[in-house]
């Protein structure tokens, strides 16, 4: 049976010389820009990207490349250079999450290998084979899927790459916006604080409580497991950890993957937060919360040293059958048999012996020492003539000049060349209307109250779908109704079912939160609305997404307004106008976690004493931003059709004076539309 693929972090070119020298079959690495790891103690520079793409393909090992942040018009030039200039190098994939740059890659690079990015948010089989469908090759779905729906995935005909070990998120990936909502810093972009690894808590525990930070994910233990549901690829996380973190995550991983029992006390003590977890895999989420600890630390500075000697050398990964020709008169002759490769070198004629000539074994010990080089011997022969002899100088001096030109052989043959063109997707040429009548208004809401009261006051209602009844359908009609599914899908068979009944009801409108939705609601022949949620942040990706059928869209609420000045797209564009924006969508409930749902205060509360409003579903929670969006009272650039009013815990009375553009009562903020990210 095939071993999946072991796929490694790389932050810079001692660590990826780690990885690769340790056993890893794949490395992921980012550029300076354009990746969600956006730093220069992370990023690899033009230079360096060309000696990363040397190194893993010397040991024949793939080059991942992670462009998976969002992007902004003014930025498709320098992303498509930047992703030409890796392709001219040598990348193996490129990692993404914006529906534009997927686009704008295919364009530059059209023979490029598209994986998509677990920011793209992807958590049902639905989801993944659409991406197949778009030309995509592989789909890294959240980390949040229990066995079961990773199976699931698994059997749809795109690639799978599961995360196996490192940092867990708070929040699901491409769904997290507290870090730019807090300090400008987004997560979408690459730049995440981590303020959820700062003190929260539910109880007014300012102090101790963690009430956003989860425990490290560790799968190795079930390697084979996950082999044998049809994961392709097993992903460590940790493009900011040092060396001997990722040099140890790989050698145990590959020790689980073949079946042998792996040191999880020195994973643990090489890093870790309170041990490790396999919650959201094994369905038993009760204990997923930790931090990192004095003792963690301790403990690490114990280990390091030891895990050195894993990557002190070059690893021997290519069997190389040797054969010399020992002839009178004529140079001696090495050749090499390698990767498919034949390769031969001459060296001096060889000299009368006087005393001992040289002999097959002599040879072959000279040849066998490649212990500095990445090939071992697989066979070493040799046809030596009577009376002859070669000093053993000399054979060392031919094997380091055949090895060092067969490295070069084996590190093109494993290089990928491409097609690199100069040409990005057309955009449409539009021009926007001035509205003269009031922005059309669309109300999100999450309790039947809501509903009732936005009913004669909004152009759409959009409804959480466990709360469209027939009294719901009568109030409102059909035509204005939009059915918004969960924005994780625990159980897809489940939401389906729901979707027909409400469509046998006349509804014909869905929401859409990820790339889930949109595949689910083509499928079943809905008409698609996009949530903010999709991250669009360009002319690009809005035309992509146009393209897979989508009605209009929400525009990210992590642009500026004055970005939207210069849209090009044929897809309407809304924006949120009023409400507590989502900071974290959460599979586990932090409230929970912290006390019981008994004693439930709906907030977390952090070491300033901000308040920030929670709101729980059956399977997943919501953190709200404690100050209120209003941006009723300012004017919006001509490409802004429709206006979103987000409810969270709203009566009838706020509802309407939410949707009537009265200045709400406590802390305002204009979000990040003027001060940007």
């Amino acid at each position: 049976m095939k071993y999946p693929e072991i796929l490694a972090p790389a932050g810079s070119l001692e660590t990826l010389n780690a990885a690769l020298r340790t056993g890893a079959d794949a490395v992921y690495i980012g550029g300076r820009r354009f990746s969600a790891r956006n730093s220069m103690a992370a990023g690899f520079d033009s230079e360096e990207l060309k000696e990363a793409s040397r190194l893993c393909h010397k040991y024949g090992a793939k080059l991942n490349i992670a462009v998976n942040t969002v992007i902004t018009d003014d930025e498709a030039e320098d992303f498509c250079d930047f992703v030409k200039f890796a392709a001219s190098v040598g990348a193996d994939a490129f990692i993404v999450q914006d529906w534009g740059c997927f686009e704008l890659i295919r364009h530059a690079v059209p023979d490029a290998v598209i994986h998509a990015s677990t920011q793209m948010s992807v958590h049902t089989a639905a989801g993944a084979k659409m991406l197949s469908e778009l030309g995509f090759s592989r789909v890294v779905p959240a980390r949040e899927l229990n066995k079961n729906t990773i199976k699931k995935i698994c059997a749809e005909n795109i690639e799978t790459e599961i995360f196996v070990h490192g940092a867990l998120c708070m929040s699901v990936s491409g769904q997290c916006y507290m870090s730019a909502m807090m300090g400008g810093r987004s997560a979408n972009r690459g730049c995440c604080g981590q303020a959820c690894r700062l003190p929260f808590s539910s109880a007014d525990n300012k102090k101790n409580a963690c009430a956003l930070s989860l425990k490290d994910l560790s799968l190795i233990s079930n390697a084979e497991e996950l082999r044998d549901i049809g994961v392709d690829s097993f992903k460590i996380e940790g493009r900011m950890k040092r060396p001997e973190y990722v040099a140890a995550s790989v050698s145990e991983l590959k020790k689980a993957a073949a079946g042998q029992t792996p040191d999880m006390n020195l994973l643990k003590n090489i890093f870790s937060r309170s041990g490790f977890t396999d919650g959201y895999f094994s369905g038993k989420r009760a204990d997923m919360f930790g931090k990192r600890e004095k003792d963690d630390v301790v403990s690490a500075q114990k280990v390091i040293p030891e895990i050195h000697g894993l990557y002190r050398s070059e690893r021997q990964v290519h069997g190389i059958k040797l054969h010399a020709e020992i002839r009178a008169d004529l140079p001696v002759t090495i050749s090499a048999y390698c990767c498919g490769l034949h390769l031969q070198i001459q060296g001096d004629v060889p000299e009368k012996a006087v005393n001992r000539p040289t002999d097959t074994e002599s040879v072959k010990k000279q040849l066998s020492r490649l212990g500095d080089t990445i090939f071992f011997p697989e066979e070493i022969t040799a046809e030596i003539d009577t009376g002859l002899i070669i000093t053993a100088g000399k054979l060392n001096k031919l094997r380091r000049r055949l090895t060092e030109k067969l490295t070069e052989l084996v590190t093109q043959k494993y290089t990928p060349s491409y097609t690199i063109v100069d040409d990005m997707p057309e955009l449409p040429e539009t021009s926007y209307d001035i509205q003269s009548a009031p922005m059309p208004l669309r109300t999100f809401c999450r309790t039947e109250e809501q509903i009732k009261a936005a009913s004669g006051l909004s152009e759409y209602i959009i409804a959480p779908m466990h709360l469209i009844n027939e009294e719901i359908i009568e109030l409102t009609g059909t035509d204005r109704l939009i059915a918004s599914p969960p924005r994780f899908i625990s159980n897809e068979d489940k939401l389906i079912s729901g979707l027909s009944e409400l469509k046998n009801k006349g509804i014909y409108r869905i929401f859409c939160h990820t790339a889930d939705s949109i595949a689910i609601g083509r499928n079943m022949g809905f008409q698609l609305h996009g949530s903010f949620t999709l991250n669009i942040c360009n002319s690009y990706s809005a035309e992509k997404i146009r393209e897979l059928g989508l009605t209009d869209c929400l525009f990210s609420f992590e642009t500026k307004l004055s970005h939207l000045e210069n849209i090009k797209t044929s897809l309407p564009l809304g924006i949120a106008v009023y409400g507590h924006l989502p900071l974290m969508l959460t599979r586990n409930c932090p409230i929970k976690n912290e006390s019981s749902c008994g004693k439930c205060t709906k907030q977390l509360t952090d070491r300033m004493g901000k308040r920030f409003p929670v709101m729980c579903s059956e399977d997943y929670a919501e953190i709200f931003n404690p100050n209120i969006l209003y941006m009723h009272n300012k004017t919006f650039p001509a490409s802004v059709r429709f206006g979103l009013i987000i409810l969270t815990d709203e009566n009838e009375k706020q509802t309407r004076l939410a949707i009537a553009g009265q200045k709400p009562l406590g802390q305002l903020t204009r979000g990040l539309y003027y001060r940007g990210i």
